[in-house]
């Protein structure tokens, strides 16, 4: 349930792991303080996010960022 709609140009992604189900994940590009451009999602993606975000503690657990390759 990888919701990962653009390439990770930036080289970072803010990552919501599932609570109850191991592997599961929401990941969205963001740069490298987890600021997600809302306007460079997909709708589909953009709702996951918010759901994401709106969840935590609840399904999901507070989101971290990775560093998924080159940056500036």
């Amino acid at each position: 349930m990888n919701s990962r709609p653009l390439p990770l140009t930036t080289g970072y992604e803010l990552r919501f792991e599932s609570l109850f189900h191991t592997g599961r994940a929401l990941a969205f590009p963001c740069d490298a303080r987890g600021g997600v451009q809302l306007d460079a999602l997909t709708e589909k993606a953009r709702q996951n996010y918010l759901f994401a975000r709106a969840v935590v503690g609840r399904d999901y657990a507070s989101p971290i960022v990775l560093c998924c390759g080159a940056h500036d």
